[in-house]
């Protein structure tokens, strides 16, 4: 199964809720945000604390267009904890951080609506 990024082209393929509980999407607070100049896109390095069971998780987020280094410490995001470390350049991302595009295709960081505690799972 292809799954797009393309907001216009449609709804994908219809899963099982099986399906959807092998995704292990967690929420975790930014400890750190630094620039990343070696990344072929505009992106960020990112430290967040997904509390004491996951800790602390690295990921490449290409998030530059909405927010500076400076709002994102103490910001707390959505993040896929159970995806492979995947190589970004020289750094290895550990989480991928979730966003909606908005109407340029910019991202849009997910973020619960009031804090909560970090680790805690989507459902």
């Amino acid at each position: 199964m292809h799954v797009t990024h393309d907001a216009a082209a449609g709804i994908a393929a219809e899963i099982g809720f099986d399906a959807f509980l092998a995704v292990d999407i967690r929420v975790g607070t930014i400890i750190e945000a630094l620039p990343f100049p070696q990344a072929r896109k505009p992106a960020y390095r990112l430290a967040i604390d997904f509390g004491p069971v996951i800790g602390i998780k690295r990921s490449s987020a290409q998030i530059t267009e909405h927010y500076t280094l400076e709002d994102l410490a103490g910001r707390q995001v959505a993040a896929v904890v159970n995806f492979p470390p995947r190589q970004i350049g020289p750094m290895m991302s550990e989480v991928l951080t979730l966003g909606f595009p908005d109407a340029d295709g910019k991202v849009v960081l997910v973020t619960p609506s009031k804090d909560v505690p970090n680790g805690g799972r989507l459902f």
